[in-house]
């Protein structure tokens, strides 16, 4: 008896362990289509009809029990048989405190330190040592960051102290790194225009021999009035790469999180309007999940009130005259995730179609077997 019962926490441990990486948080909620400019209507554009074709190409899973003591996965992974692919450059996003999860064995050209955030004072804080990448022999991007929209027009507005301030910190910190990118993903209409002299005048400071990039979101068409019209921004940077995930994300209907079709639709725009030698496609190495309804909120009385009708809840205790109640329901979940397998033929996908340099936010959330199927061209 006691045997089974380790057996039995030992599969739950295994278990929950393989949800970990399905569960995981992804990209700022601040990337998704819903609250980038493009708003609905790009993400109702962008929504592939067809969803990832790679199930039709999936190994079925044997009917036989795993083993899941000798398991890495809790599913059988198809097998690639491929060589590894060659990329140009290879981007890797590395968040602070999460520097750990990088090696540098890792098929890199381009590790972006994440980030320099906007602090609500205005000011430049909190920018990463780069002496945690000491031994790193590709080159080192400083990604700065500003998440509020109100923060975001106020610390870009030409001519105010937060500006000038602000510029001030990217120059003295461009001397330590080899980039510097701009991640803005909340940016006002009538801001377009202070954002492309916010890119001139970051080009000015750190002079030619820095790299200056920009994290875009994705686009499968030019939008009227875009303010991330990638043929403008264009000519201000060295690169540009296209967020493309979050094409599904936490308040939208379940799906791929970057679906092939969707993807492939992303990377066939933006090639005709963004040079190849600037031009990175942006992959997802998280996943995300969804269920069919969460009672954890905040609710009126009448609402209160109805949930306990629709579950068949007929009694309450009271807390010292607070009503309490408690009851159990029986949840639908759906995630969708990347594995090496997934991964390995999104970047095909891209390598056939021209793309010559990709990115991956970001390290620390992925499929460890990926990176041996990944090469730097020589």
């Amino acid at each position: 008896m006691k045997k089974t019962k380790r057996i039995i926490a030992l599969t739950c441990l295994m278990m929950l362990a393989t949800l970990s990486p399905i569960l995981a948080k992804g990209k700022k909620e601040a990337a998704s289509p819903e609250q980038n400019t493009s708003s609905t209507q790009e993400t109702t554009d962008n929504a592939g009809e067809n969803g990832n074709n790679i199930e039709e190409k999936a190994v079925e899973t044997p009917e036989e029990k795993i083993d899941w003591s000798k398991s890495r996965t809790a599913y059988i992974t198809p097998v690639i048989k491929d060589e590894p692919l060659e990329f140009n450059e290879v981007w890797g996003y590395v968040m602070t405190e999460r520097e750990k999860y990088f090696s540098k064995d890792m098929p890199i050209t381009d590790l972006c330190y994440f980030s320099a955030d906007v602090n609500s004072y205005g000011e430049l804080s909190s920018i990463p040592n780069p002496k945690q990448f000491a031994g790193f022999k590709g080159r080192l991007h400083l990604v700065v960051t500003c998440t509020g929209r109100a923060l975001t027009h106020f610390s870009m507005t030409p001519g105010t102290k937060e500006y000038k301030g602000i510029l001030d910190a990217i120059e003295s910190a461009s001397k330590k790194y080899d980039g510097i990118q701009i991640d803005y993903e909340n940016i006002g209409a009538r801001d377009a225009g202070n954002f492309l002299t916010y890119l001139k005048d970051i080009r000015k400071r750190i002079g030619p021999d820095k790299i200056l990039s920009v994290a875009l979101p994705a686009r499968t068409r030019t939008i009227r009035d875009d303010i991330f019209n990638y043929q403008k921004i264009e000519p201000l940077v060295d690169r540009i790469l296209i967020m493309a995930y979050d094409e599904h994300w936490s308040g939208s209907k379940p799906g791929p999180v970057a679906s092939m079709d969707w993807c492939k639709k992303v990377a066939d725009y933006a090639k005709t309007v963004i040079p190849k030698n600037k031009l990175i496609m942006g992959l997802p190495l998280y996943g995300r999940s969804w269920e069919d309804y969460c009672y954890s909120d905040a609710w009126i009385f009448t609402s209160m009130n109805r949930i306990m009708k629709e579950n068949d809840v007929h009694t309450i205790t009271r807390d010292n005259g607070i009503p309490h109640v408690s009851f159990d329901v029986k949840t639908h979940v759906e995630g969708y995730f990347d594995d090496a397998y997934s991964l390995f033929e999104r970047s095909k996908m891209y390598k056939d179609s021209g793309i010559q340099n990709i990115g991956f936010w970001r390290i620390g959330q992925e499929d460890t077997d990926f990176w041996n199927y990944l090469k730097i061209k020589s």
